[in-house]
């Protein structure tokens, strides 16, 4: 968010056009991957709210790329970028629940 602040003046990811919001894009995935990393190889786990902002990080790139479809401009990196991070969704472990509650 800062660098979208310092270098674009905005705070909406969504107004900003092209190679621009590609960078944000890529920052964003790979700073967020990079930090889920880090913490599985210290805790081994995911929690719900990890799993919330992969869904909300995918949701993003999803709106900018209906956007970039519906004013006709090439989108072919985002959907590549979006096809790994889907794979990536799908390949993560089921999110644990309370173990102390017992199912009915």
């Amino acid at each position: 968010m800062i660098w979208l602040i310092l270098t674009q003046e905005t705070i909406n990811p969504i107004s900003i056009k092209g190679p621009a919001f590609l960078k944000f894009y890529l920052i964003l995935v790979l700073g967020f991957y990079a930090s889920v990393l880090i913490l599985q190889s210290f805790k081994g786990n995911s929690s719900k709210t990890m799993f919330y902002f992969m869904i909300l990080i995918l949701l993003l790139g999803i709106v900018k790329l209906i956007k970039g479809l519906i004013i006709g401009k090439p989108v072919g990196y985002l959907v590549v970028i979006l096809i790994m991070e889907g794979v990536i969704i799908l390949c993560q472990p089921g999110v644990q629940s309370n173990p102390k509650h017992k199912p009915i």
